[in-house]
């Protein structure tokens, strides 16, 4: 019993919407408040110059401004911010975090928002707490709960047989020239010399295999730039927004439909495959080998 509750807590899963997409997840959520506290006013509040509704919006929108403020300084955090390493224990510190962050917001919101009172208290202050957790909790709690499935998904592994890439191979293929943002700046290569690409700020890391061993050249460019240079190579692809791999050299991959990690030929390098391309990952290795 032990171990299963171990395994499940360890266990990889997805991050909810406002974590994962700040500015879209805030949007929802923001209307969801607006809806929520109008219709049950759970707030208590008491509009000054303004109309109840006017004050419902106001104390929608203050939430929604910081509460994407709040989660995107949260993914800053090493702790929080590998979504490839989320867990549901992690899911739950964040959102207990993001509920109570709710209730300060409410707290301070209050002095600009209603007619002026005696606030500064800690019994006001515990009451917006409060309030805070019961007007987040049900979002916040819907926006994990949507992905309990992925907790009973099984991990999986398979290994890939190894494809001759080189000698003859190289020519009969044509070499391919990576442009570059510095005018004095190129790169050259045949497709079966490439294994990988990294995004690295402004830059991109190519990892090649050039006489049986890893090299490395870097450029200044947007991997979506060298994306769309290489899509004409189908066994090409881009299975991360940071990573572009050469199926032809993928030696093993292991996880679920949460995502991969691929042990990678001729290097000790793991690299990931986002959730979203899992599927498309799969068809194409399927296709090659």
């Amino acid at each position: 019993m032990a171990t299963t509750l171990k395994k499940l807590i360890n266990k990889r899963y997805p991050q909810n919407l406002i974590l994962r997409k700040p500015l879209i997840g805030t949007i929802i959520l923001t209307l969801i408040w607006f809806i929520f506290i109008t219709l049950y006013r759970p707030l208590g509040v008491r509009p000054a110059q303004l109309s109840l509704l006017l004050t419902m919006a106001a104390y929608s929108l203050i939430q929604g401004i910081f509460i994407y403020i709040a989660a995107s300084l949260l993914k800053r955090i090493p702790f929080f911010s590998k979504e490839s390493e989320w867990t549901i224990i992690k899911e739950a510190i964040s959102v207990i975090l993001m509920l109570l962050f709710v209730g300060v917001v409410i707290y301070f919101a209050g002095f600009i928002v209603e007619p002026p009172a005696q606030r500064w208290n800690i019994a006001t202050f515990l009451d917006s707490i409060e309030k805070g957790v019961m007007i987040g909790v049900i979002p916040f709690g819907f926006f994990t709960l949507i992905n309990y499935r992925y907790l009973f998904v099984e991990e999986t592994e398979q290994n890939y047989s190894q494809l001759n890439l080189q000698q003859s191979v190289i020519r009969d293929e044509e070499l391919i020239h990576m442009s570059s943002q510095l005018k004095k700046e190129d790169l050259s290569f045949y497709p079966s010399q490439f294994i990988y690409c990294e995004a690295a700020g402004n830059y991109v890391i190519f990892h090649m295999l050039v006489d049986g061993q890893e090299i490395k050249k870097m450029i200044r460019n947007s991997i979506n730039n060298i994306e769309q240079q290489l899509s004409h190579t189908q066994y090409i692809m881009r299975i991360h927004r940071a990573f572009i791999v050469n199926l032809k050299m993928v030696a093993r991959k292991k996880g679920n439909t949460l995502g991969y990690q691929l042990q990678i030929n001729n290097t000790n390098a793991e690299i990931p495959v986002s959730r979203n391309n899992t599927k498309n990952f799969d068809e194409k290795m399927k296709q090659l080998r």
